[in-house]
């Protein structure tokens, strides 16, 4: 395993005298190769946050907003038990962190990498500003994902097949988390307010909606390797369990790095090494949207399928009313709570797909207006996968949900804590409510069929 060091290298540069840690999807003090560096290299930081007013207006997402208000929150907590503080500006990000520089006479600005199109793009726009200032930036591959991005021989771009992946992974991912600075020192600097959901994203959001920070995510983290990872090998699939971490929020944001992650975690269980491997497949989807930026919203892998229209059976997916228990169940945790597990995904995708033919970016856009822990590179990409249009292949794949059901939720608990009026049904007759003749005005009838009704 490596440690990849970024782009900047404070023991051959002259130290600078203030300088800018720019925030993006790295929303905490430990284990941030920007912060790190900013600190290595100037005399005072000033750690940057800048609302971006074209990724408000063009994802919007309420619930991902308060998740992202409450990290701002924790971060300026920690950043103030440092003797700092976050500054917070609105609008262009190019555009606001050139007017700090320029208010605090900052030579360099440090920030992660990033891989969806928008922030390669930002990175390079920022780049040439500070360049035509006679200014730096410097950026670290290793602070969103785990591993720089990893080629495959025959000069290849990127892996499309996760097991070679995840072998190269295993041996590369950067191996030492680094420790937060003892302090940091922060000139004077006008500074937005921290921002509250609302100023960033009003709407509606999941009543059940659970949210926090660096702080949050560390607790919830030790709970996790204590405990919860105990027979995570054989239980992460069953939807009645609840068997998964519940970091893939905390991971997004970054108020976790996934070294942080990786580091509690032993490797050398069966339970440690699978729980892993999700990681890597985070990871893969990075590297691959890195390489196909079109892939985001275009087939990374051509189809001949025609996708139907059909606004009635969209509405009732969108809304868990499809008829199918445990489909309907994961879309109702969904809206409930801004997040289901890996399975009910995959499940729900599937059903979309395969089982009604709608256009795979139909349920991307939703899970993207709903889920807390969305974002391009694994959204999209696992959304793909499903509809045979990514990197799985066997492309034809479907999975029949009333199996699925039987094999990951064989008593209904699942169904019965998301789909309440079938919570009388006994055990598993409660995914065939329409053998037990449940009325229709109680529970709708199935909008397809399937193999096993």
């Amino acid at each position: 395993m490596t440690q990849h060091q970024g782009t900047f290298d404070a023991t051959s540069s002259t130290r600078a005298g203030t300088v800018i840690a720019l925030f993006t999807r790295d929303l905490r003090v430990d284990d941030n190769p920007v912060l790190i560096a900013a600190q290595r290299d100037g005399a005072a930081v000033v750690p940057l946050f800048v609302v971006d007013e074209h990724i408000v207006a063009r994802f919007a997402a309420p619930n991902r907003a308060r998740f992202l208000a409450a990290a701002l929150s924790e971060l300026d907590t920690e950043l103030r038990s440092l003797g700092s503080h976050l500054v917070i500006r609105r609008g262009d990000t190019v555009t606001e962190t050139d007017r700090v520089a320029e208010e605090v006479g900052a030579l360099r600005v440090h920030v992660a990498a990033d891989v969806s199109a928008y922030s390669v793009r930002r990175a390079e726009r920022l780049r040439n500003r500070l360049t035509r200032r006679g200014r730096s930036l410097h950026t670290y591959d290793t602070s969103v994902t785990a591993a720089a991005a990893l080629r495959p021989a025959g000069g290849r771009d990127h892996f499309a097949v996760f097991t070679p992946y995840f072998r190269r992974w295993v041996f590369e991912y950067r191996l030492d988390t680094l420790a937060r600075p003892r302090r940091l020192r922060t000139p004077p600097v006008a500074s937005d307010r921290l921002p509250v959901a609302e100023d960033l994203c009003p709407g509606p959001t999941s009543p059940l909606l659970s949210v926090g920070g660096a702080t949050t995510g560390r607790k919830l983290l030790r709970e996790w390797v204590s405990a919860g990872i105990s027979d995570y090998d054989r239980r992460s699939d069953a939807l009645d369990a609840d068997a998964t971490s519940h970091l893939s929020p905390y991971l997004h944001f970054g108020c976790l790095s996934p070294v942080q992650v990786l580091e509690a975690t032993d490797l050398s269980t069966v339970d440690g090494l699978a729980f892993a491997r999700q990681l890597a497949w985070r990871d893969f989807h990075h590297q691959l949207l890195a390489a196909r930026p079109r892939a985001a919203w275009n087939d990374y892998r051509s189809r001949a399928v025609v996708w139907r229209e059909d606004p009635d059976a969209v509405t009732a997916w969108q809304e868990g009313r499809t008829g199918i228990p445990v489909v309907d169940a994961g879309m109702r945790q969904l809206l409930a709570q801004g997040w289901m597990p890996g399975r009910a995904r995959l499940i729900a995708a599937s059903f979309l797909t395969k089982s009604l033919g709608i256009d795979w970016r139909v349920g991307a856009r939703h899970f993207l207006r709903w889920l807390v822990d969305a974002d391009l590179a694994n959204n999209q990409l696992n959304w793909q996968w499903v509809a045979g249009t990514g990197t799985d292949t066997r492309a034809n794949r479907t999975l029949n949900p009333l199996r699925q059901a039987n094999r990951f939720d064989p008593e209904g608990e699942y169904v019965r804590r998301w789909v309440p009026e079938l919570a009388t049904l006994p055990g598993a007759s409660i995914h065939r409510p329409w053998r037990q003749h449940v009325d229709h005005a109680t529970y709708p009838a199935p909008i397809c069929e399937f193999v096993g009704m």
